[in-house]
């Protein structure tokens, strides 16, 4: 682990119309709380192919994760009712490599309270809703610490945790 420790900042931040603007916000909170961001889109990505562009990114993202001591991800709803699929891969990435992941934007409310319903505990899709009191999928509530907060409440919280296991 080292001294000023390295966080991956997973989530759907990047496709944001301002993402430079808050990448640069992410950074500079991050730098006042001794943590070092490693944010995706921070390296130029060229392909012969949108394939080639996107196994690029897919690759730059991977070893970023790879060199971070934690991994912060943004778990607020993304086309839908549930997180982005590319963050919750990361998620379960870094878990698998033994990272310590904080999820935040966690919704305060369990999923049963989330999800519109058909009929009681079943989607518009006919599909069951969880219903074990979380406020995401089971997998991800115990795969991470739940923030219900920004993203600078998290990092403080990331800051004191780190803080507390020198």
């Amino acid at each position: 682990m080292t001294p000023q420790p390295r966080i991956y900042l997973a989530g759907p931040d990047v496709f944001q119309r301002d993402y430079a603007q808050h990448k640069q916000q992410i950074k500079q909170w991050c730098a006042e709380l001794g943590l070092v961001a490693l944010c995706p889109g921070d390296d130029e990505v060229s392909g012969d192919s949108k394939a080639e562009v996107a196994r690029r990114i897919y690759e730059i993202n991977v070893a970023l994760i790879d060199s971070a001591d934690y991994v912060v991800a943004n778990v607020c709803d993304f086309r839908g009712h549930e997180p982005d699929s590319g963050t919750v891969f990361e998620i379960g990435y870094a878990v698998g490599r033994g990272k310590k992941v904080w999820c935040y934007n966690t919704p305060a409310q369990d999923l049963l309270q989330q999800v519109p319903q058909a009929e009681p505990g079943v989607c518009h899709a006919g599909m069951f809703i969880e219903d074990f009191g979380l406020p995401r999928n089971l997998m991800l509530a115990h795969a991470a610490e739940l923030v219900q907060g920004g993203l600078h409440d998290c990092l403080q919280r990331v800051a004191r945790w780190h803080a507390g296991q020198r």
